[in-house]
């Protein structure tokens, strides 16, 4: 994950109540007087010493372009934006991972050690079933929403859905008119 500018700093209050984002500025006074201590360093995020009783929220808007490298997320009120970073998947780790272990298996296998009964018919896939590497991909998208809905009060995700006919892009002369 990697941080990018605009960045506001995120605060919760006493109940662990998300509250509005502030600025780098707010965040360091609010420090400096004692009035908030430090929650976590990443998504920087900052505790009131009281509660608030009917805290002003302005709603916030989660914006999630993914992507097959890297997902871009931001989080906006109105059209200025407050908060982006970037997630870098690990899909290709995770491939050339699983691909080391089965070829350690059939390693294993063409040894000559003590007979092991062929399991090739006993792998059912179940209903829904999603490669580990894209698997990977919607579980951690899926932790930085839930993370970022504990730290600031999310009205609206919206996610980019966008599908490309490579075919059609590498080879123009197909194109239809």
């Amino acid at each position: 994950m990697q941080p990018n500018q605009p960045s506001q700093v995120f605060l919760i209050d006493d109940n662990k109540q998300p509250l509005n984002p502030i600025t780098p500025k707010q965040a360091r006074n609010l420090l400096d007087k004692g009035k908030a201590a430090v929650f976590r360093q990443f998504p920087f995020t900052l505790i009131l010493k009281r509660a608030i009783d009917n805290p002003t929220i302005y709603p916030l808007t989660l914006k999630i372009d993914p992507g097959a490298r890297f997902t871009g997320i931001a989080l906006l009120t109105g059209n200025t934006v407050i908060w982006v970073a970037q997630i870098e998947h690990r899909g290709q780790k995770i491939k050339d991972s699983l691909e080391h272990r089965s070829q350690m298996r059939r390693g294993r296998r063409s040894r000559k050690t003590r007979y092991r009964a062929a399991r090739f018919d006993n792998r059912k896939r179940l209903k829904g079933w999603l490669p580990p590497s894209l698997m990977h991909r919607v579980q951690t998208v899926e932790t930085w929403v839930k993370r970022l809905m504990r730290y600031c009060p999310v009205t609206e995700i919206w996610i980019e859905k966008v599908k490309f006919d490579m075919a059609l892009i590498l080879n123009s002369r197909h194109i239809r008119s």
